[in-house]
């Protein structure tokens, strides 16, 4: 249409100009990471506060 290169083909040269991805160092998608980070985050404060409140009823 009108012209212009597929999406597919846009796409792909875009990725080609890219520099090769560092080893360890990349994370494909920028919010899943914050995501996953904030989950992490959550789920360690709650199983500290689980703890010290068990150590408090229980000791």
């Amino acid at each position: 249409m009108f012209h212009r290169k597929s999406i597919e083909e846009r796409i792909a040269e875009r990725q080609a100009k890219l520099p090769p991805l560092k080893e360890g160092k990349h994370f494909e998608h920028g919010p899943a990471k914050f995501v996953f980070v904030s989950l992490l985050v959550i789920v360690v404060l709650v199983h500290f506060g689980g703890l010290a409140l068990v150590m408090h009823f229980y000791s």
